[in-house]
């Protein structure tokens, strides 16, 4: 097992030019991280070889493995023109992750902001047959680089669960996986821990983030919240410090066998340098702890 930190942890600071993603990486090497996921926002790589050329090097230099690859794709398109054009595009994406040596790759299926007619399971089910058809496409497409490629519990169409096996189930492509974070089945109001239970088996890479709860009739007033699927209230925390039952969670997947990377992701109020150190800190600690 191995504790890294996704780049979008460090989002504000790209944002702000306090950092480059050069300098990400040099941040996650000095404060112990293993890896970094890298999730093009407040940077690309897709049209900039030579940073993209700069980051694989600068990971190789300081003993970062550039361990996953993260991008918004949308496959639900109203005509074949754009679902080809998409097609073209995110296929640039896996060449550009081919080019950074780096095996593993998450891309949505959906728009992220949808509407909430979106959200419903009629609208999964008429939407299916091209989520389908991108997925088996771009994980065909990825095969020749060996790379795998999965989709997230992300995006709130398809968040839960049983929505993630559906679409694993019918792409039923052998590097098609999931990339399983603990804390998105809390958007669409699942419990995590009954979702990580049931998608463990599928993982491939694993999220660990936190969030702060309040139930729709506790409004909880200013900062940076946001309603799921059912009008809850969630804002993003540092892991350990929010209400997601960590530590019941690290048992299911020490149990599970599972070995692989865990990417520490920071979405909070906090400032995000401090705020990322702390959550990295804190899976490893109570990791340790769970027995």
């Amino acid at each position: 097992m191995k504790v890294g930190l996704s780049s979008y942890s460090l989002l504000k600071a790209l944002k702000a030019e306090e950092m480059t993603i050069l300098d990400v990486i040099q941040w996650i090497a000095d404060h112990g991280g293993e890896h970094m996921e890298m999730v093009p926002y407040g940077y690309t790589l897709v049209d900039n070889p030579q940073l993209a050329d700069e980051v694989r090097e600068k990971a190789r230099e300081v003993g970062i493995t550039l361990s996953n690859y993260s991008m918004p794709a949308n496959f639900v398109q109203h005509t074949e023109q754009a679902f080809e054009a998409e097609m073209s595009r995110i296929k640039q994406h896996v060449d550009m992750v081919n080019r950074l040596g780096v095996k593993h790759m998450r891309h949505d299926v959906t728009a992220f902001t949808i509407k909430p007619e979106q959200m419903t399971i009629a609208w999964f089910e008429d939407s299916l047959p091209l989520i389908v058809k991108g997925s088996r496409i771009i994980a065909d497409y990825a095969a020749q680089y060996g790379i795998t490629t999965t989709i997230e519990n992300h995006g709130f169409s398809v968040q839960a669960s049983d929505r993630v096996q559906r679409v694993l189930y019918a792409v039923d492509r052998p590097n098609f996986k999931t990339t399983l974070d603990i804390g998105n089945f809390m958007c669409v109001d699942e419990d995590p821990v009954i979702g990580v239970m049931k998608n463990l088996p599928y993982a491939s890479l694993i999220h660990f983030k936190d969030f702060y709860f309040r139930p729709y009739d506790e409004y909880p007033g200013g900062g940076e919240w946001f309603t799921t699927a059912n009008g809850n209230y969630l804002r993003g925390a540092i892991v350990g410090h929010g209400d997601l039952p960590i530590r019941k969670i690290i048992k299911l997947v020490k149990q599970s066998g599972y070995d692989g990377n865990i990417t520490v992701e920071f979405e909070g109020m906090e400032e995000c340098k401090s705020a990322s150190l702390i959550a990295m800190e804190n899976v490893r600690r109570l990791w340790d702890e769970v027995q």
